[in-house]
């Protein structure tokens, strides 16, 4: 009976199935080093731990996947696991050698990681367009490869269209998929910044960012369907002011002047936010 990844893997990295014929060795640590294609950049550390802990009781029960390079041996699939039996202090760990090319190697690493969720939204994204542009995939033949849908697929090669502090946002949680994938279809950069802004410091839901979304395409149909008076420029002193309250209150802020007099706008997107801003001008008061 052969040895499965995990459910669904199998079918999927047949590479990977560990069967009668294959044989188990044990390989010093030493002589082991990472998968180079490995789209996963950061480990979590407590887990290696409790996984370390688990190896320490039982051993490593799933051997790893390895092939033969120059010096040594590259890890195909159990880098968790290596990292783990290195915390746990062990000298040497179980391993099956495959032939694998670099196609191969690239392909496997990728889809075990998406498979079992291991990977951020970013991560995932740069894979997968590092993964077409190696080996010249379209969309539809990376989708069969990984066995996710075409508009997967697409939803998250969109987001590295996204701005560098936005993706930064993805990486680490601040910012979820959803959030994401309704950001990016705003053309500009600026408003994106904005709105993702807004999103963070109000805790938005995805539906709440989709509804502000709505509303700014909204008034901005609006402001085009009205006869233009007169296209006058802003006055860079107030275009100014308005971008310093708007990195002191973290949101929206609109000026409008005029004769002299005016009003100055600060947009909340929930009642959090709403409460925020009061906060922070009643401290202002006092």
């Amino acid at each position: 009976m052969s040895k499965r990844l995990g459910k669904g893997l199998g079918a999927l990295i047949p590479e990977l199935e560990i069967g009668e014929e294959d044989k188990v060795i044990e390989i010093p640590l030493n002589q082991l080093r990472a998968n180079p294609y490995q789209p996963r950049k950061h480990f979590n550390e407590d887990g290696i731990q409790e996984l370390a802990s688990s190896i320490k009781e039982h051993g490593v029960i799933q051997p790893i996947i390895v092939r033969t390079v120059l010096k040594g041996y590259e890890i195909i699939a159990g880098e968790r696991r290596f990292r783990a039996s290195q915390a746990s202090g062990l000298a040497t760990i179980p391993a099956v050698v495959k032939k694998l090319s670099d196609q191969q190697v690239m392909e496997i690493a990728l889809i075990e990681n998406v498979q079992r969720e291991d990977l951020n939204a970013m991560e995932i994204a740069i894979a997968y367009q590092a993964i077409i542009d190696q080996f010249s995939l379209t969309q539809e033949e990376l989708s069969v490869k990984v066995g996710k849908s075409r508009s997967h697929i697409a939803n998250f090669l969109r987001l590295l269209h996204l701005p560098e502090s936005i993706k930064q946002y993805v990486s680490r949680g601040t910012l979820s998929m959803g959030h994401a994938r309704a950001i990016v279809g705003v053309k500009d950069d600026k408003v994106k910044k904005e709105l993702t802004d807004a999103c963070i410091n109000g805790q938005w839901s995805v539906r709440q960012l989709e509804e502000e979304i709505k509303r700014r395409e909204e008034l901005a149909s609006e402001d085009k369907e009205k006869p233009k008076v007169k296209d006058k420029k802003k006055d860079p002193y107030l275009h100014q002011a308005e971008e310093q309250l708007q990195d002191h209150y973290r949101t929206t802020v609109r000026i409008k002047h005029q004769n002299y007099k005016g009003r100055i706008e600060l947009m909340y997107y929930s009642k959090d936010d709403l409460e925020r801003l009061l906060e922070m001008l009643q401290g202002q008061i006092s």
